[in-house]
C-alpha cells in the first residue's frame, strides 16, 4: 500500500456492506481513470460506543476493537478484488469515531474526491441512524460521490426475503 503524499486521493468508505463494496469499485475505477491513490477508510467506535467507553475505559477492549476493524477491512477489500487490486496505489485506513465524521476528516483537501455508498433508507432506518452519504453531502470540502445501490442487491434481498419466508425462488427469471 502506498502512501498518499500529495498525489490526489479518492477517499472511499467502507462497512464490508454490499452497498459500501459497490462503492469500492467505483471508487477503484476512478482512482484507475485519473492516476490517483485509493484510501480506503473503515470506521469504528469502541465497543458499546463512545460515551459507555468514556465511562469506564479499557484499553485491551479498545485494542481488540481496533484489531477487529482492520480485519474487517481489509476482509472488505479482500471480498471485493480477491486481495490488494493490481496496480493501483492504494492506502488503508482504520479511523475510530462515526462514519461520516471520519470519512469527512480523512477527505480535507478540496482535490480529493469522496466516493460512499447511498442505499435505499426507509423511514425507520433514517430516523434511527443518520446517512452517511448525507452528512459526507453536507461537511465534505471536496466533491462526493454517492454511489447507488447495485440491482443485484434488489434480487438478492428478494431471494433473501423468499427464503426467510419459505417461498419459491422465481429461478427462471434472469438477473437484472
Amino acid at each position: 500500500m502506498d502512501d498518499a503524499g500529495d498525489h490526489r486521493r479518492v477517499v472511499v468508505g467502507l462497512s464490508g456492506s454490499l452497498g459500501s463494496l459497490t462503492a469500492l469499485h467505483q471508487a477503484a475505477a476512478e482512482a484507475r481513470r485519473t492516476g490517483a491513490v485509493l484510501v480506503a477508510v473503515l470506521a469504528w467506535e469502541p465497543p458499546g460506543g463512545e460515551f459507555a467507553y468514556r465511562r469506564s475505559p479499557c484499553p485491551p477492549l479498545l485494542d481488540a476493537g481496533q484489531d477487529q476493524a482492520r480485519q474487517r477491512l481489509l476482509h472488505a477489500v479482500e471480498s471485493a478484488f480477491g486481495g490488494l487490486p493490481e496496480g493501483l496505489p492504494m492506502r488503508a485506513l482504520t479511523v475510530r469515531g462515526p462514519a461520516g465524521r471520519a470519512l469527512t476528516l480523512v477527505a480535507d483537501r478540496p482535490d480529493d474526491l469522496l466516493v460512499v455508498g447511498a442505499g435505499r433508507r426507509g423511514r425507520l432506518r433514517r430516523l434511527l441512524s443518520p446517512s452517511v452519504a448525507r452528512h459526507c453531502l453536507v461537511h465534505a470540502v471536496c466533491p462526493v460521490l454517492a454511489v447507488p445501490r447495485s440491482p443485484l442487491h434488489e434480487v438478492l434481498e428478494d431471494m433473501h426475503r423468499r427464503n426467510a419466508w419459505r417461498l419459491p425462488l422465481h429461478t427462471a427469471a434472469p438477473l437484472r
